[in-house]
């Protein structure tokens, strides 16, 4: 008897494992409602961090334009939400951006959408880490009263150490499953999301301090994405704005675990919507808090200052809340904490698809027994992240920065391979379904994977100059662009080799390349057979 799932998919959608190869790799399921998965998802793009790390960075790109380029920056993400959401509910399976390139345009491009999405999680565990370790001293330093203490995240030795820390702890509450990871996510998100709606209350009110000498009230022109003064900056603006953005499909990795739903859209659809419209609303407000408080010049507190930028509310914290800059230390601290934690559960799940599908070698699919996690790949991302991490701390002047540019790369990559999948995939279904059906999944996931991917190809050129990012280079090649490169490059050095040890995968003798209107049709054929 060959045995299929349907899931709770749109019947005009849904694929069959016989047919399109796609099949569950063990994972525990229904263990994680729409709610717990919204958590997850506010977990893996942790707020706190994110903004603390991301808003220097824009804010040197487009000045009082922030705002507007963490506006413009989620259209782009809204647009690929739409299309992941047309894929996931066709073909929901763990390896999301793997899977779904692999199904639309064959093997190779789809190994490399899977690597992007690895390598993109590397650089950010790398990061969350970084900015952990940072947080850590400094709530030391205020409960201690001692400034000095915080200074101690500057020996490379002991940031390391301890960022090696964080990442064992981290991935130890991942290896106990999902469960355990759930319960520990609630408690940090609630309490990030309270701390940084205070904080960017007080900024709001900072800035209309007369003492505040650099405080502005907000204009209508900080949210117009045409006042940034070049392309060039626009696209930078919109690669940093997109890593605000990025998380939110670790979500739809988890389309094996969560609950059935009732209603035709998945519970890991449901959650995905809500967590994105959510971001931009918190991600805008306070990046206009923000720039309204410390402005854009280069005092101790303003954006314009290149020795904040990596790490804006560590300048910010004292100023704003006084005596209380130790809860927003502790939110940010425990964000990046919850971030490593949840953020581990992606590459672990793609790595697990690879696998289970013959993509990678098989050693890294296994799942344990008792916990239903993927422990090898989950420990195999966070050892690669932890030395990614120890390199990058002794080569770059300010690794923390020159991580997140590279990461809007990666992400730009892999993300607009996955949203130009939904346009390839349902290229000929749509049409038959109906206007709405055709501008869903084909015409808006189009605009937005050609849009990412013109930023990341504009991204990698302009990241090749040395002034790029923090400035540091390599033989005068900036090392931003050389992240860049050398992480596409090892992955198509990865997959030529894997290619002679996996040659059904490659062959696409594994996850068939086919289109939406095929696997209706065969499934069709399946359920006549059934009946007969």
């Amino acid at each position: 008897m060959i045995k299929y799932d349907l899931g709770d998919a749109d019947p005009a959608t849904r694929t069959l494992d016989s047919v399109s190869g796609i099949s569950k790799k063990g994972l525990e399921s229904g263990t994680v409602g729409v709610m717990g998965a919204l958590v997850i998802g506010l977990s893996v793009c942790a707020p706190a961090y994110t903004l603390t790390s991301a808003i220097g960075p824009a804010a040197s790109e487009v000045g009082y334009q922030t705002p507007a380029i963490f506006l413009m920056g989620f259209l782009p993400m809204l647009l690929v939400a739409i299309g992941y959401r047309a894929l996931n509910a066709a073909m929901p399976d763990s390896g999301t951006s793997f899977t779904w390139a692999t199904r639309a345009f064959g093997p190779w491009v789809g190994w490399m959408a899977g690597w992007g999405l690895i390598a993109a999680t590397v650089l950010v565990l790398s990061n969350l880490a970084g900015i952990a370790v940072e947080f850590l001293f400094q709530s030391i330093a205020i409960l201690a009263d001692n400034p000095e203490i915080a200074l101690l995240s500057d020996n490379k030795f002991i940031n390391i150490l301890v960022c090696l820390g964080f990442m064992a702890i981290a991935t130890f509450i991942s290896y106990r499953g999902m469960t355990s990871t759930k319960i520990f996510q609630y408690i940090t998100v609630f309490f990030q999301v309270a701390v940084m709606l205070w904080f960017a209350i007080a900024m709001f009110v900072g800035a209309a301090d007369p003492a505040n000498t650099e405080g502005k009230m907000p204009e209508l022109s900080w949210f117009n994405p045409l006042e940034v003064s070049s392309f060039s900056a626009f696209a930078a603006g919109i690669a940093v704005s997109i890593f605000v953005y990025w998380g939110w499909d670790t979500v739809l990795t988890m389309g094996e675990e969560t609950k059935k739903s009732k209603g035709r859209v998945s519970t890991e659809s449901k959650a995905a919507m809500i967590l994105v419209l959510f971001l931009v609303v918190m991600y805008v407000g306070t990046a206009a808090a923000t720039v309204a408080y410390a402005g854009i010049g280069d005092g101790p507190t303003g954006l314009g200052n290149s020795d904040i930028a990596e790490n804006v509310f560590a300048a910010l914290a004292h100023p704003v809340m006084g005596p209380f800059a130790i809860f927003l230390s502790f939110a940010i601290l425990v964000s990046a904490m919850a971030s490593i934690n949840s953020t581990a559960i992606s590459p672990a799940r793609t790595l697990l698809a690879m696998s289970h599908y013959g993509a990678i070698p098989a050693s890294i699919k296994k799942i344990h027994p008792k916990h239903k996690s993927p422990y090898v790949a989950l420990f195999l991302s966070s050892i690669v992240a932890s030395v990614f991490y120890a390199i990058m701390r002794f080569i770059s002047e300010d690794v923390l920065w020159d991580t997140i540019t590279a990461l809007g790369m990666m992400v730009c990559f892999y993300y607009g391979i996955t949203a130009l999948a939904s346009t390839w995939y349902f290229r000929k279904q749509a049409p038959r379904e109906g206007v709405g059906s055709l501008i869903s999944k084909v015409i808006l996931p189009g605009l937005g994977g050609v849009l990412l991917l013109v930023v990341f190809v504009q991204t990698t050129i302009d990241s090749l100059d040395p002034a790029a990012g923090s400035g540091s280079n390599i033989a005068g090649i900036g090392l931003v662009g050389l992240i860049g490169i050398v992480m596409l490059g090892l992955g198509v050095v990865l997959m030529l080799i894997q290619s002679r040890f996996s040659p059904r995968f490659f062959k696409g003798q594994v996850l068939s390349t086919t289109d939406a209107t095929n696997d209706t049709s065969a499934l069709e054929l399946f359920d006549d057979g059934l009946k007969g």
